[in-house]
């Protein structure tokens, strides 16, 4: 019998954000593997393309209750969690979410193996009772740190909701047949929650080097009436407008830079989006522009019509996250300029590659005036020689191939 497993994830494809795709190639790599692979998720509602949701249709099962569709003869069970403005509204979806998800996985027969990333811990906790109902195996993978990420992205106080978080999180890793996490940093904060230690395993995230590779800029399949030729040099970031990134120093950073041929690109979705358009207008930033959302195919396109790409982390939940675009951007071809405290995932991964400038400054004025002249009087050759550093360590530490197979030697022993 076919050994079968079964993927809890909040996203999945046709959603367009990295741990979607992280899970689809995971997905894929399993089922090339020879297990039977069933994913329970939400209904697609981070960074759509109506091109991927047409290739990808979702059918109603039981009036709405949930609907199905199939992504490379992968069952997708898709769950509606709507965003509510309303705090009470969006804490009744999720709870929503979780009990019909629960039920759809009663449903599976035959689960030897539950696999799910965090966000949310919750998920985690659902899994665990799912396991031991169905006598299935558990694999919790950290992607980021929670609770501690919540408790300073929302600057938690409540001693009571903290104590009942930091408990669940234990339980999540404890009762877990194995936990994998992304990188040594994050492995090292949450090691001595453990009361068995060698359940943790390091497993980084991954990049499809296939798709994200070096580009001909002469010949880019782009939009020139957006990405417009010209010689200034440009930054860019493509992925979620959020919380965990820093947008501040951005701001300040095209106004300083006003009158140099300097051209910034924000690609992408999310709560801070507004914010930005607003700073845009008030400072009259024409050199930094916001563009939606682009599809995933276009990505290795625009990574290579930059000259530089920027990652600004939020101070307050650096420590607590990992970008996976890094890799993606590494495989490209481009450098980085990071703004992070030190010994930070992302700094301490990106030191020693010789691929990106990493501003790890606290004074805010004297971070600003370093990348300001960095961008003044680095030459693009200079760049393009830094760009070439990453893409052989891509290839030969983080690519899909290398990594996900990770994943299937780790259920595999699991179940041995």
């Amino acid at each position: 019998m076919r050994k079968k497993i079964l993927i809890h994830t909040i996203v999945f494809s046709p959603d367009g954000v990295s741990t979607a795709y992280l899970f689809n190639d995971i997905a894929l790599k399993f089922q090339s593997e020879g297990y039977e692979v069933v994913v329970i998720t939400t209904i697609p509602q981070y960074n759509l393309v109506k091109s991927e949701l047409a290739k990808q249709p979702l059918r109603s099962r039981y009036g709405g209750l949930y609907y199905e569709s199939m992504y490379h003869n992968i069952r997708v069970k898709h769950v509606t969690q709507k965003k509510f403005k309303s705090t009470v509204l969006r804490l009744i979806g999720f709870i929503y979410w979780h009990i019909i998800a629960f039920f759809l996985g009663l449903r599976e027969k035959n689960v030897d193996i539950i696999l799910s990333p965090s966000p949310p811990i919750t998920i985690g906790a659902i899994n665990i009772l799912l396991g031991k109902l169905k006598k299935a195996k558990v694999i919790y993978n950290v992607q980021e740190i929670y609770p501690d990420l919540l408790i300073k992205e929302k600057e938690m106080k409540s001693s009571f909701i903290i104590k009942q978080l930091k408990n669940l999180e234990r339980f999540v890793y404890n009762k877990s047949e194995a936990v994998t996490t992304i990188d040594q940093i994050f492995y090292d904060t949450i090691i001595d929650r453990f009361k068995d230690k060698s359940k943790l395993k390091i497993i980084p995230n991954f990049v499809d080097t296939d798709l994200y590779k070096p580009l001909d800029t002469d010949n880019l399949d782009l939009d020139d009436k957006i990405f417009k030729k010209s010689t200034s040099l440009k930054l860019m970031y493509a992925g979620n407008i959020g919380f965990a990134q820093d947008w501040i120093p951005l701001i300040e950073l095209a106004k300083s830079l006003k009158d140099e041929d300097i051209e910034f690109f924000v690609i992408g979705e999310g709560v801070m989006k507004e914010y930005i358009e607003k700073e845009i207008t008030a400072n009259q930033l024409d050199k930094l522009h916001i563009l939606p959302y682009q599809p995933r195919n276009l990505i290795p396109a625009m990574i290579a019509y930059s000259d530089i790409q920027f990652i600004f982390m939020s101070p307050k939940t650096d420590q607590d996250g990992f970008p996976s675009k890094v890799y993606t951007i590494m495989a490209c071809e481009r450098p980085l300029m990071v703004c992070s405290s030190k010994n930070t995932p992302i700094t301490n991964f990106l030191e020693d590659k010789n691929c990106a400038f990493l501003i790890t400054e606290n004074d805010f004025p004297t971070k600003i005036e370093k990348m300001a002249n960095i961008l003044k009087n680095t030459k693009k050759e200079d760049l393009r020689k830094m760009g070439k550093s990453g893409v052989d360590i891509v290839k030969a530490e983080y690519s899909k191939d290398v990594v996900t197979q990770q994943y299937v030697d780790l259920a595999n022993f699991i179940l041995n």
